[in-house]
């Protein structure tokens, strides 16, 4: 097939474009900066440089590839200040909106025949009912102001997508990401923050989160490229884990002290109010439906064993 990638230069797409020309794909990767050209023929892809806020650019760039399939992975997250959430997503929530709608009016003109996406399922879901959800679940209804613009980008993406008729729309949503080119790669500024003793559990720790390695995220997405059905699918490992579960096991990885605890108003005064959320009211996702229907299974079943830290 013909796949354009849009976002190949980021830690999904590192991942993603050598195993789609692995598997014999005609690849297309998409990306604003020049300077990247070269290292994305290196990888077997054709380059093509446009800005994915321009639709006339993403226009003609797409007009050229002819792609059977557009892969969506603009985003644009950088170190998150949980004190000023709304701020570190900005640009990615922009890119979840106008970079959709434009990658969608250009596969449109074209008659892409698949549209996949990726979304978020690592801080979106409802905070209220059981600790794992399902992709049946709602994203969060309420969210808390800081974390509300992030939430109605990824709902723009999802119901852009999905909605699509004249497409296989398929959304992804990703878990918490670690691994190579990640926030929680080895050497990290998250990492490091753990090894210094300042990532305190506030309040119960009980926020329940799910990981996944960013190379097994690829290979779910290649299989989700290939033969998965319009529809959602969570992309997680197998053991969603509450906060003061991985913290401690992690710190002790790094041979840092065991995290020390505080109360949420603390918590609030040093990270937030986003900050608190993470900590004590996300809701982890079931990675079930992947399983089955696109026959996923990851090679880091667990965050316990695959991530590393040196």
């Amino acid at each position: 097939m013909r796949v354009l990638v849009a976002g190949a230069t980021g830690a999904m797409g590192k991942q993603l474009v050598p195993r789609l020309t692995g598997a014999g794909h005609e690849v297309f990767a998409m990306t604003r900066n020049a300077s990247a050209t070269t290292s994305l023929s290196e990888l077997g892809a054709v380059p093509v440089v446009a800005d994915a806020l321009d639709r006339v650019q993403v226009e003609a760039a797409v007009r050229d590839a002819k792609p059977d399939v557009i892969v969506h992975q603009l985003t644009a997250i950088g170190h998150i200040d949980t004190r000023h959430f709304e701020r570190s997503f900005a640009a990615t929530d922009r890119l979840r909106i106008e970079g959709t709608d434009n990658l969608l009016a250009a596969g449109r003109a074209v008659g892409v025949r698949r549209f996949v996406a990726q979304s978020n399922g690592a801080f979106t879901y409802a905070r209220t009912g059981g600790p794992v959800k399902t992709e049946q679940d709602p994203l969060d209804p309420a969210p808390i102001k800081q974390m509300t613009p992030m939430i109605a980008a990824v709902r723009h993406l999802e119901e852009a997508v999905l909605g699509a008729d004249w497409t296989e729309g398929i959304v992804l949503r990703y878990g918490a990401f670690y691994g190579p080119g990640t926030s929680m790669a080895p050497g990290s500024d998250q990492l490091e923050a753990i090894r210094k003793g300042k990532f305190p559990i506030v309040g119960d720790g009980g926020g329940v989160w799910s990981f996944v390695h960013v190379a097994d995220a690829a290979e779910a997405t290649v299989a989700a490229i290939q033969k998965g059905k319009p529809g959602i699918y969570n992309i997680v490992d197998d053991h969603p884990a509450p906060v003061a579960e991985w913290l401690p096991e992690l710190a002790r990885k790094l041979g840092a002290r065991k995290p020390m605890r505080v109360p949420r108003f603390v918590g609030r005064l040093a990270a937030g109010e986003a900050g608190v959320v993470l900590m004590t009211e996300l809701r982890g996702a079931s990675n079930a439906k992947a399983k089955r229907e696109l026959g996923w299974r990851p090679v880091h079943p667990s965050w316990r064993d695959g991530l590393r830290v040196s």
